[in-house]
C-alpha cells in the first residue's frame, strides 16, 4: 500500500480541500476536525492546508461563506416570479428551512462564532443581503395590503427569528413531534403568518 500523499495542482489543492472538509461537515461531529486530520482525509500532507487557509478559523468562514451560496441559490431555486407576495413569502420560507435541515451541520456553522473568528467580512456582508431579501419581500406584502402595516424591518427579525428556530427543529427531528401533519413546516409557517397578516387585506383576497 503506498501511504505517500497525492500530490494537486495549486489550484486543485483548494477546491480538494473544501470538498473534503464539506464531507467532514456532514458527518456526526460537524466541525470538531483538526486541519491535520483534514490533510489526511484529503491525502495530502499535513501542511498542504496551510498553503491557502491561515489557521482552522479561516477554513471555517470560507465553508460559512460557501454555505451561504449555497442557501442563496436555494432560495433563487425556488423563486416564482408570477406569484402574489403571499406565495412568494411562503415559498422562501419554506425553501429556507428545507435548505438548512437538509444542511444541518452546514447551516449551524454559518451562524457559528466559529465561522466568525476569523473576522471574514463577506459573512456579514451575505447574511445581511439575505436578511434585506427578507425585509424587501415583507414590505411587499405590505404594499399589497396583505401584511399588517408595520415597521418592516422588526418584521422581518420577528420571521427570521423564528424561521431560525424552525430550520433548527426540523434538522433535529423534533418540529414533527409537535406538529404531527404532513407538512409540520407549513403548519408552523400558517401560525407565523397568522400575526403578520392584515386580517382586512386578507380578507380582500389581495393575498391569493
Amino acid at each position: 500500500m503506498n501511504d505517500t500523499p497525492k500530490p494537486y495542482h495549486h489550484g486543485d489543492l483548494r477546491r480538494v480541500l473544501l470538498q473534503t472538509a464539506l464531507d467532514m461537515l456532514g458527518e456526526e461531529q460537524g466541525w470538531q476536525f483538526t486541519l491535520r486530520e483534514l490533510a489526511r482525509r484529503a491525502d495530502v500532507t499535513h501542511a498542504a492546508p496551510y498553503k491557502h487557509f491561515a489557521d482552522k478559523a479561516a477554513l471555517l468562514a470560507e465553508l460559512a461563506v460557501q454555505g451561504f451560496d449555497r442557501l442563496e441559490e436555494a432560495l433563487l431555486a425556488a423563486e416564482r416570479p408570477e406569484a402574489p407576495p403571499r406565495g412568494a413569502f411562503i415559498t422562501r420560507c419554506l425553501a429556507y428551512v428545507r435548505f438548512g435541515a437538509s444542511n444541518a451541520n452546514l447551516y449551524r456553522l454559518m451562524f457559528s462564532p466559529d465561522a466568525r473568528a476569523a473576522k471574514d467580512p463577506r459573512l456579514d456582508t451575505q447574511a445581511n443581503a439575505s436578511f434585506d431579501a427578507l425585509v424587501d419581500l415583507i414590505a411587499r406584502g405590505q404594499a399589497a395590503g396583505w401584511l399588517r402595516a408595520r415597521d418592516a424591518r422588526a418584521q422581518a427579525v420577528a420571521c427570521w427569528t423564528q424561521l431560525h428556530g424552525l430550520t433548527l427543529l426540523t434538522a433535529d427531528g423534533l418540529l414533527a413531534s409537535r406538529l404531527p401533519t404532513s407538512d409540520p413546516t407549513e403548519a408552523a409557517l400558517a401560525g407565523l403568518l397568522d400575526g403578520l397578516e392584515d386580517p382586512l387585506g386578507a380578507a380582500k383576497g389581495v393575498a391569493s
